[in-house]
Order: C-alpha cells, then structure tokens, then sequence
C-alpha cells in the first residue's frame, strides 16, 4: 500500500464519517470476486459447439457451449407434430354432436309414441359413448402438449447457459469431448466485488449490516470507492484476536480487478448519525 494511500484514506474517511467516527488506522482487506462457478451440463453428451473463451465477458443466459442434439431435435418435430394434430379431436367433437341430436329426435318420437323406449336407451348409450371419446380425444391432445413441453426442456438441457453474468476464468473443454460430471467453465462475476475484512475483536459489536466504508485498492491510481457491510461474523477467533467482515463493492465497467489486497475505514457512526446523514443525501440528490 503506498503511503500516500493511507493518507488518503485516513482523510476521506474523516472528511466523509468525522474522525472520532471512523474506524482509527486502515484495516486490511482483500478485494475477491462476488462468485465463481464452476459451469457444468445438466445431462452427459459430446460437446458440438463452444461459444466462449477464456477472459471473455459473458451475461446471464448467454450460451456457453452446446452438446450433440440430432435426436432432441428430432423428438421435438414429432412431438409438435403430435400436438398440431386436430383430426381426432375434431372428428370426436362432430360425432358427439350427432350423437346429442340423435337423442333429442329419439326423445322426441317417444313423447309422440313413435318410437320405443329401447329405441331411446340406445340413442342414451351412443350419445354417453361418443362423450366419453371426445373426453379421451381431449386428454390425449393434453398429453401430446405435455409430451411437446418434455421434448423442449430436454433438448434446452443440451444447450449450456451462462447463469450469472461475469468473466470467463477458464474453458475446460472443447469440441469432440465428452461432458459428464465435468464442468465446462469457470466464470467470475466481478459487479459486484466481494471486500473481505479482518477487524480487531475491539470492533465487535461495533459493526453492522448495512454500514459502509471506504475502500482503497492497492492499485496504481486507484480511487477511494464506497462499500456496504452486508455479512459479519457473531464468533470471534480466539487466536488472532479478530473476526471477519465481508463488504460488497459495486464494480460498474469491471474497473477495479479482483484479486487485489486493499485497506478500508468502516463508518462508525451510530445508526442515528447515518440515517440522518443519509437523509441528507437524499434531500441533495
């Protein structure tokens, strides 16, 4: 850390909390990534196509690699094809229909005696059996819409997408291999930045979520940037006399790499003092 760094830092943080406010000395901390993940396939195959490489930026959703997919795709042509059919539920419908008039005119001849009531119950049973076909034709073109929706989950599983957005570490495989319980890629995700913070145990109780700090990377013309506490450890560790405080660093345009050593002042002031100071603000704004 350059001297005149914690110079700066030392009067940002008064400038900004006043002096009896924030955290005395610099404390150490280490910039990291907010995440790694370690990207893998939800279903083995061969991987046909790879979209990415190495230190490239990569968002949310966008596809990583594809694997070998000729059958999914086929088994999708025919389970839409399945589901575009109508005839059978069409034809099921007219003949229920027939059935329904075939009984009302049965009906009406029994009325005026003209028919028997044999002649009726059989115009009953048509009429119940072409009902229960049209609810058998309707089932089975619910079922081919189910079995449609199954045919595109399983072929969107050989696609291969990125789940947050970040920076490609390291690509794995490639073309020709096969994809099991490997993972493909490693991505990053660097906005936002995760501040990781050993404070002295005479700050427990001291810090909070939500407060925040000022951050100065060790890093040539690196400016102070602003964090916010959101995790802090309720045990302390015996043997270093400290425990852990974790910030989180917006990271707009990826400026600041991760991987860099750092120090932050945390803002101590009461809860009061900040929200009033944060109304303030707001009322600038």
């Amino acid at each position: 850390m350059f001297p005149t760094k914690r110079v700066t830092a030392v009067l940002i943080a008064g400038a900004l909390f006043g002096s009896q406010h924030a955290s005395g000395e610099p404390l150490d901390c280490l910039i990291q990534p907010n995440q790694i993940i370690e990207v893998g396939s939800a279903v083995p195959g061969v991987i046909r196509e790879v979209t990415i490489e190495r230190g490239d930026e990569i968002g949310r959703g966008q596809p990583i690699a594809r694997l070998q997919d000729d059958v999914e795709r086929a088994a999708l042509k025919l389970a839409e094809a399945r589901a575009r059919t109508s005839a059978e539920l069409l034809a099921a419908e007219k003949s229920r229909e027939f059935a329904d008039r075939e009984l009302d005119r049965a009906n009406e001849l029994a009325n005026d005696a003209f028919v028997s009531r044999n002649y009726v119950d059989k115009a009953s049973t048509e009429a119940s059996i072409a009902e229960s076909k049209l609810a058998q034709a309707k089932e089975r073109r619910r079922i081919a819409e189910i079995e449609l929706e199954v045919a595109r989950a399983q072929l969107a599983q050989r696609r291969i997408l990125a789940p947050i957005d970040g920076v490609v570490l390291d690509r794995y495989l490639t073309v020709g291999e096969y994809v099991d319980d490997r993972p493909v890629a490693r991505i990053a995700q660097i906005d936002p930045l995760r501040v990781e913070v050993v404070v002295p145990a005479a700050l427990f109780g001291r810090v909070h979520q939500g407060q925040t700090g000022i951050v100065i990377p060790d890093f040539l013309d690196a400016q102070p940037v602003r964090a916010q506490v959101n995790v802090v450890d309720r045990i302390v560790d015996a043997a270093s006399g400290t425990f852990r405080v974790r910030l989180t660093l917006p990271n707009p345009g990826h400026v600041i790499p991760p991987g860099l050593r750092c120090q932050v002042h945390l803002d101590m002031r009461p809860q009061g003092l900040r929200d009033q100071a944060g109304a303030a603000a707001a009322g600038r704004s």
